[in-house]
């Protein structure tokens, strides 16, 4: 088991049941039967219903007397967590997931960029500046390029000064991580590099030009629109 949620064993059990649980293994009000999961997992009663109490505070599950504990339909999860995102985008994500992400940060990230070449200071040019260079030295490394493009993106919202965008960064960036991986692991390659695109975001953010900061952020989503359907297509044909 790979841990997602929390440390050690019962981070891994708290993963491991949620992934099951969203990607559908564990289906719409099944009964889990803990005498088995402790066997298969070999683990305590104690640790699996601790991991239990974690996957119902995400609303993925509930226990009733006499009924035990099931699994929760999915208009009960909290879609928003980001465990329950990563579980959903832990295996390769629909083309109707992709496109929800797509929709987010159309609403999201433009408006970010405006306010963000409105506040920015100089830290946050100098992270900006940063996540850039780190995109430019990483056009072979899947892993690092991903890792850049999340640091961007976050330094971006964090620039906008604004709490509650700063808290939809971490949202995005969980499908953000998964779709920069399939577009770079060589299932669809990138119409563009992304370099120019960003490059692009930053110099009005740094001008301080908030509507050429908004333009630039859609033109950067509208090329990785394009880089996503390239992906699908690929799917089609493979």
């Amino acid at each position: 088991m790979n841990g997602y949620t929390g440390r050690g064993l019962h981070g891994q059990v708290v993963n491991e049941l949620g992934a099951r649980i969203v990607s559908g293994r564990l289906g719409h009000e099944e009964s889990i039967d803990l005498g088995r999961l402790e066997v298969e997992l070999d683990i305590s009663r104690t640790m699996l219903r601790e991991a239990l109490k974690v996957l119902a505070a995400k609303g993925l599950i509930d226990a009733r007397q006499k009924r035990g504990t099931y699994v929760l339909p999915r208009s009960r999860w909290h879609l928003l967590d980001a465990d329950v995102l990563r579980w959903q985008f832990s295996a390769r994500p629909t083309g109707e997931l992709l496109g929800q992400l797509a929709e987010v940060r159309a609403i999201v990230e433009p408006a970010g960029a405006r306010l963000a070449a409105q506040r920015r200071d100089e830290q946050d040019l100098a992270a900006l500046t940063a996540a850039l260079a780190a995109m430019a030295a990483s056009t072979s490394d899947t892993a690092a390029a991903v890792d850049a493009d999340l640091r961007f993106h976050r330094a971006l919202l964090a620039a906008s000064h604004n709490e509650l965008l700063e808290r939809m960064a971490a949202m995005i960036e969980v499908g953000l991580a998964a779709r920069d991986a399939l577009v770079h692991d060589g299932h669809g390659a990138p119409v563009e590099g992304p370099v120019p695109a960003h490059q692009a975001v930053f110099d009005a953010v740094h001008a301080g030009d908030p509507d050429a900061a908004e333009a630039a952020m859609r033109a950067l989503l509208d090329q990785a629109e394009r880089d996503t359907e390239l992906l699908r297509r690929a799917e089609e044909t493979g």
